[in-house]
């Protein structure tokens, strides 16, 4: 009976380690992965408020003053927000947002503002 002992304790230790080092390591990336997509998440949400409130300005402006002025920029505390109007076309004008990151990203969009409206009509995003 002693025989058929040696050498058993070794292989189940190491199968036990296995087994906790696969589910760690499971853990882990589970984790990692939460607070990448966490992250995307937050950067996500604050491009499209920065946006939204550039949008929302532009459209105030237009409201009190009856035009856009050609370039502009709005500063927010993570980034910069450039504009560039176009010449209206019939009741139309399309108004170019560049938002510009701290960290170096760069996401670029296009509004379509009706002049007789004095709104925004049509929104284009892109990255």
């Amino acid at each position: 009976m002693r025989k058929n002992q040696n050498g058993f304790t070794y292989p189940l230790t190491l199968c036990v380690l296995l087994v906790f080092l696969l589910f760690f390591s499971i853990r882990v990336e589970q984790l990692l992965t939460g607070r990448k997509v966490a992250n995307q998440t937050a950067i996500l949400l604050q491009e499209e408020y920065y946006f939204l409130s550039s949008i929302k300005k532009v459209e105030s402006m237009y409201k009190s003053n009856g035009t856009i002025r050609t370039k502009g920029s709005f500063k927010y505390v993570n980034g910069t927000m450039d504009y560039q109007a176009e010449v209206p076309i019939n009741s139309v004008q399309k108004v170019n947002f560049t938002l510009r990151f701290d960290s170096g990203i760069t996401v670029i969009g296009s509004g379509y503002f009706d002049t007789k409206l004095k709104r925004i009509v049509k929104w284009m995003g892109k990255s």
